[in-house]
């Protein structure tokens, strides 16, 4: 549940992160740095751990001076319904990362495609033109929308196999060699379960592959670990 204060001050540009858990999150620090060293003293940036999105338009109410929300796991798709308008992108994928509230009004973006495509480009090799995406959720949607983007062909995998969906114990050593490029989508390996990675054989990793992962606490992932010294690694925040 939100916390009950209101942040409301005179002439106070409010914004915030809705999600649940935030105990991994750096958005609070990273914006509050940005707005100071921009000189920003009227702006302030809050964090909003709420433990289920129907929980919005109280919180909404309780702070009626936020201009944008960012929005993470688990509610990138379920914020959808309470979106007076949507860009052509958050439509087109199906999941909204970011909010801008003019008048009481909601319009939902999707930034993580942009951040997502120019640091993938940067270490992406014509070898890596098939991808396993880990992961099925709101970040994976803007994932392959870039992956369609670039012409890259991609299976998804996830706990069930389903239709274009692999399980875990369908990911071979043999099926790792046809897919070099390994997208880590889901929280798995996330502060505070920093001991924690998505259930492949690493061991049939080699030099070809590249992997990234959406995870950005800590720096460097169990995920990365595992397969450090055999493959090209990246990691950036979505």
């Amino acid at each position: 549940m939100a916390d009950n204060t209101t942040y409301q001050q005179s002439g106070q540009r409010v914004f915030g992160l809705i999600g649940y858990p935030l105990s991994h999150s750096f958005s609070k620090q990273y914006f509050n740095d940005k707005f100071q060293k921009e000189g920003r003293t009227n702006c302030r940036y809050e964090q909003f751990p709420i433990t289920s999105i129907d929980e919005l338009p109280k919180l909404l109410q309780q702070h009626p001076d936020l201009e944008g929300l960012n929005v993470t796991i688990p509610y990138k798709e379920q914020v959808l319904s309470f979106l007076d308008e949507q860009d052509e992108r958050v439509r087109q994928i199906g999941a909204c990362n970011c909010i801008r509230i003019v008048d009481g009004k909601l319009k939902g973006y999707n930034t993580d495609v942009t951040g997502f495509e120019e640091s993938l480009k940067e270490q992406l090799l014509p070898q890596h033109d098939h991808a396993l995406i880990f992961g099925t959720g709101g970040a994976a949607k803007a994932v392959r929308f870039v992956l369609d983007h670039l012409g890259i062909q991609y299976m998804h995998v996830s706990r069930k196999p389903a239709y274009n969906s692999l399980s875990y114990e369908q990911v071979t050593p043999t099926l790792l060699a046809g897919y070099p490029l390994l997208i880590n989508t889901t929280p798995l390996g996330m502060y505070p379960n920093t001991t924690q990675a998505v259930p492949i054989p690493y061991e049939a990793i080699t030099e070809r592959h590249y992997l990234y992962d959406l995870v950005y606490n800590p720096a460097i992932s169990l995920f990365l670990q595992k397969g450090k010294e055999k493959r090209r690694a990246y990691q950036k925040r979505i």
